[in-house]
């Protein structure tokens, strides 16, 4: 693998949720090293990893990972690919520090592109319970203080954004920026 290969993250969206399209860790493992990507590591069931390339930047591998990904289990799943960069990015500019502490009630939503200003004003109306978020490109940071499992407007974000993205807790966050980091110095 050249000195140029960069570290990327793909976050899997709706895989392994309520028993319903089930994909294996280990198998997921194995689809990203047939497709010639190294250093392959998974974190938690929810279909996360991290993965080196040689070639392509995080939109054109997306494209081809969800491509692959049909092919190979006969439904869809959209994949939002990241790299290393963006990640420290994603921690370093988060607007709520003081409960980076409280990993369940902190969340990144990593959105398919920036929202609007009217797509946002129209998800700070929605906002009216003891949640917060706030938009920095094309990242959603989310504080559900009650946690994501009893917050309303959590459930109303996707529908009401209308930008498609997945989330994940602040502690997932954390796992895979370490685990890209250490990948970094493989």
């Amino acid at each position: 693998m050249s000195a140029q290969a960069k570290i990327f993250a793909a976050l899997f969206s709706g895989i392994n949720v309520g028993g319903n399209r089930i994909v294996k860790m280990a198998e997921l493992r194995s689809f990203f090293e047939e497709l010639g990507f190294r250093d392959v590591a998974s974190y938690v069931q929810s279909g996360n990893v991290v993965f080196r390339s040689a070639k392509g930047e995080a939109a054109t591998l997306a494209k081809q990972l969800e491509a692959e990904f049909e092919k190979k289990w006969r439904f869809s799943s959209r994949i939002m690919v990241r790299d290393l960069g963006w990640f420290e990015r994603l921690v370093a500019e988060n607007p709520y520090p003081e409960v980076a502490g409280e990993p369940t009630k902190l969340h990144a939503y990593v959105l398919e592109r920036p929202p609007t200003a009217d797509e946002v004003a129209r998800l700070a109306e929605k906002c009216i319970g003891p949640e917060r978020f706030e938009i920095r490109g094309d990242v959603l940071y989310l504080h559900a203080p009650e946690g994501l499992g009893k917050s309303v407007f959590a459930n109303l974000i996707p529908r009401t954004l209308k930008v498609p993205g997945t989330a994940r807790n602040w502690r997932t966050v954390l796992m895979l920026l370490e685990m890209a980091g250490r990948n970094g110095g493989a």
